[in-house]
């Protein structure tokens, strides 16, 4: 079994979800102001969806398909989120995705958290590319992207259909060269 990987940062720590996650999950992912701004999280989200989730995500790190991080603060240690890549091997490319709990806004938690994830791929997964996608409504995400160092890629017009209402898939990506060139 590999051993899962625990990131630091000034205010936070990455690390492996747990069942005892699991309330807080519920509760934090299940905000509708968290599944209207994500592609795969559903409203409402209902007991077990969390434990099935969590379950999920060794077997996916072991497989070296993606790496999931909870993210707790580091004094406290209450969970704010979630951060997490999408790894595709063949491309040397990783999928940045994250979202933060609605109590937790306008703090800079995703932004720390992310930088730190953006280190761990080029650093220590040696990725070539990475790259992440928001909701054309979702200008918060963006933001964050930009804050990275990420380039704008382009927009794909109405692509996704969320709760009845066409949304852009505005894209960013940022290569090892580039961040290694001006890490942020």
């Amino acid at each position: 079994m590999k051993r899962y990987p625990t990131l630091q940062t000034e205010r936070l720590v990455l690390r492996e979800f747990a069942l005892e996650d699991v309330p807080e999950v519920q509760r934090l992912a299940g905000a509708p102001e968290i599944a209207r701004m994500t592609l795969l999280i559903p409203h409402p989200y209902e007991d077990g969806m969390a434990e099935e989730w969590i379950a999920s995500l060794r077997p996916s790190y072991e497989a070296g398909e993606q790496v999931t991080f909870a993210v707790v603060l580091r004094e406290g240690g209450d969970l704010v989120g979630c951060i997490g890549m999408g790894l595709n091997a063949r491309d040397n490319s990783g999928e940045l995705g994250y979202w933060i709990g609605v109590p937790y806004w306008g703090r800079g938690y995703c932004t720390e958290a992310a930088r730190e994830m953006v280190r761990y791929g080029f650093e220590v997964l040696g990725l070539h590319r990475i790259y992440a996608n928001h909701f054309g409504s979702n200008l918060a995400s963006g933001r964050v992207m930009q804050k990275l160092g990420m380039s704008y890629e382009g927009t794909r017009r109405e692509h996704y259909k969320k709760w009845g209402e066409y949304e852009d898939q505005v894209e960013y990506g940022l290569l090892a060269s580039e961040w290694r060139a001006a890490p942020v």
